[in-house]
């Protein structure tokens, strides 16, 4: 008897599948060459997890009786996985363009901080908006995200500050998340700048005693589906004693920590991360040697953020020395009103130029990294059997033209595919 399936991907010149033996994250000497398959077909069964992947012969002949709802032939063509992004700030009002023009004229990012731009400005016009408001900007962001490539991508709130517009803006993130295809990890970020008119301790208290009780409550009873906590680490913003408080709240109420370390002065951000077992830390541009080696010895992903170092001309994070030494590298987008950038392949190509990194080290830290960041390798981030239907076809002989053309995955993307689904097509 014939059985159906969701989706047959036939003859593509090469399948990436990044992993091959079910490795949760890829580091050290594993980067030196991603497992990819020539003259392969891969299936997605009806419940959106591949069902196989092979020579394409061998699957023709396996599959030879059975009905798929989609067929898609990728001959000349390069199937990847969809990509994931590790860290971004999508859910926001208010412009930033104008601070743009300032920073090329050489303001730093505390200079517009300190004047009430920043993070501040953002957090004023997102407080003022309405629900629906947020979400249609948000929808039209992560639909941009999809036309480049990313079927999985990290969203933080962290522009309310305040806890009703903080739960604004979960539950924005929480709708997309039922309505939309993209795969979404929420991340609870209320301590991502100090608000007005309080104390760093005094907003580390409000969160501690208000906010996470009552985020709390909301994820037990369903409401909001939360999986992160994050704090942004920074001299002049959280420092060490407040950051540990407000993570080891969230990690005592099921939070993995996720944050905001030494991105613009070295404040041992790494090595608190390590201790607190967090799953990831982000920036790092100024993290010590000892962070590095706390990092490795815990296996806390570093996710790396070239978009950031580049708009706001900050010295480059280490990332030749993180690899060296056997972290886990991720990347993100790190979108936001401050680094406007929704493509993931350019990531990856500044990586490769900015940081020194391999294309395999990029595509690895931009698949399998980037999901280990988030808690979700076990069910994203490469193609193996089992894993979820989510890839990328595009329409090059070599998969490394994702990252070789700068700017140009408009072009190269013929199909965005999340569990077996097409849900953007050229």
């Amino acid at each position: 008897m014939a059985n159906s399936h969701r989706l047959l991907l036939e003859n593509a010149q090469q399948v990436v599948l990044v992993c091959a033996r079910g490795e949760r994250y890829l580091a050290g000497p594993a980067l030196r060459s991603l497992a990819v398959l020539e003259g392969a077909s891969l299936v997605v069964g009806t419940d959106g997890f591949i069902k196989a992947i092979g020579p394409a012969d061998a699957i023709q002949r396996q599959f030879s009786g059975d009905t798929f709802e989609e067929r898609i032939d990728c001959s000349g063509k390069c199937v990847l996985p969809g990509l994931v992004d590790a860290h971004t700030h999508p859910v926001w009002a208010g412009e930033r363009v104008h601070e743009f023009a300032m920073k090329l004229a050489g303001a730093t990012y505390m200079d517009i901080h300190q004047a009430g731009g920043g993070i501040n400005f953002t957090v004023e016009h997102t407080r003022h908006a309405s629900e629906e408001e947020l979400f249609r900007s948000f929808r039209r962001r992560l639909q941009c995200m999809q036309r480049a490539g990313s079927t999985l991508v990290e969203c933080k709130s962290g522009y309310g500050l305040d806890l009703d517009t903080e739960l604004k803006m979960l539950r924005v993130i929480e709708r997309a998340r039922r309505e939309l295809h993209l795969g979404l990890s929420a991340t609870y970020c209320g301590a991502h700048s100090v608000p007005k008119g309080k104390t760093a301790i005094e907003a580390a208290d409000d969160i501690i005693s208000n906010h996470l009780p009552r985020l709390r409550e909301l994820r037990e009873n369903g409401e909001l589906h939360v999986d992160n906590i994050d704090v942004f680490c920074e001299k002049g913003v959280f420092d060490l004693d407040t950051t540990r408080r407000i993570l080891e709240g969230g990690k005592k109420m099921g939070l993995q920590i996720n944050f905001h370390g030494d991105e613009l002065h070295p404040m041992k951000a790494a090595e608190l991360g390590a201790e607190l077992g967090a799953q990831a830390i982000s920036h790092l541009e100024e993290v010590s040697d000892e962070g590095i080696a706390a990092m490795a010895a815990a296996r806390c992903a570093a996710i790396l953020l070239p978009t950031t170092a580049y708009m706001l001309r900050l010295k480059q994070p280490r990332a030749r020395k993180m690899l060296d030494e056997g972290v886990i590298v991720a990347l993100g987008s790190d979108f936001n009103p401050n680094a406007y950038c929704f493509s993931m392949p350019m990531v990856m190509h500044l990586a490769c130029v900015n940081m020194r990194m391999s294309m395999p080290e990029a595509l690895a830290a931009a698949t399998i990294n980037a999901a280990y960041a988030l808690g979700k390798s076990r069910t994203h981030g490469s193609l193996e059997v089992g894993k979820q239907g989510d890839l990328v076809i595009i329409n090059a002989s070599r998969w490394e033209h994702l990252i070789y053309q700068f700017g140009g995955h408009h072009e190269l993307i013929d199909y965005v595919i999340v569990k077996g689904r097409v849900i953007y097509k050229k």
